[in-house]
């Protein structure tokens, strides 16, 4: 297999990755075939994933702009992924200049990408960590060279919370970081749930089934599990609601936006 300049030496790209794929459901360049194959498998079962992606970035912008008219100037994307077009840092830069963002991901390719694309911004860096260790992220000597943590924050969880398996307790990771916070932080998440997806949960099971072969397993959980990420942090209106539903920039006309678009849930809470 011929191997792309941005590919970075040492990763496996016979493997397919979570973020390369997502990049894939996206439109974007920075995928292999074989991410391609595993994504074009996933969507025979859900063939409204590329929709689903496009609220939930569509989501992750409005509430990026919600915290900086809030006063935010300061970004902790986990699991950022692979940056496409209307990233973090593009969005928040856009409506503050001396916003600041801090990327972590655990997937090398993403990391490597990221490094390209950020270079020369020096009010963004990426972090190679794991969600599942929030204490390395926070004592990570990038994220504490450019964020006060004495300060409010944004912390992102975007499509990131489904892929930690309740045998690696996403609820203390969630929890641990919402205590390093400041007063007045954000929560902004999503997560998926077969809540709201328009087919049968045994149908929409063979996408999760894909997930799990390339040992990446997809958690659904219900809306009521997804609230409880937000323990601690009062819910910022209109709550939990489907993507589509949080703070639309335009009202949407019933029957116009695409029913897989509310697939999953999203919301935004602050820390008193």
């Amino acid at each position: 297999m011929e191997r792309p300049a941005w590919a970075p030496q040492g990763i496996d790209i016979s493997v397919p990755s979570v973020s390369r794929m997502y990049d894939f459901y996206l439109g974007g360049s920075h995928n292999f075939e074989v991410d391609r194959e595993a994504a074009r498998k996933a969507m025979e079962f859900l063939p409204g994933l590329p929709k689903i992606m496009q609220a939930n970035r569509a989501f992750m912008r409005r509430a990026v702009r919600y915290a900086v008219d809030s006063g935010i100037d300061q970004f902790l994307d986990i699991g950022s992924g692979i940056p496409t077009f209307g990233n973090v840092h593009e969005v928040a830069q856009a409506a503050d200049p001396e916003a600041k963002v801090a990327y972590v991901d655990h997937d090398p390719v993403a990391v490597a990408h990221s490094q390209a694309v950020l270079e020369g911004n020096d009010r963004t860096v990426i972090a190679a960590a794991d969600l599942r260790g929030p204490k390395e992220i926070l004592a990570n000597p990038e994220i504490t060279g450019l964020l006060d943590l004495d300060r409010p924050v944004a912390l992102l969880l975007v499509a990131v919370l489904h892929f930690v398996e309740d045998a690696d307790d996403p609820r203390a990771a969630v929890a641990d970081l919402r205590e390093a916070l400041a007063p007045g932080s954000l929560i902004v998440l999503t997560h998926a749930s077969y809540e709201g997806i328009p087919l049968p949960e045994e149908e929409a099971a063979g996408t999760v089934g894909v997930y799990r072969n390339i040992r990446n397993p997809l958690i659904m959980r219900s809306r009521e599990e997804i609230g409880q990420f937000f323990e601690g942090y009062e819910m910022v209106e209109p709550g939990l609601v489907s993507m589509p539903d949080w703070r639309p920039d335009t009202p949407q006309a019933p029957g116009q936006e695409d029913p897989y678009a509310f697939s999953g849930f999203a919301g935004v809470g602050r820390k008193a």
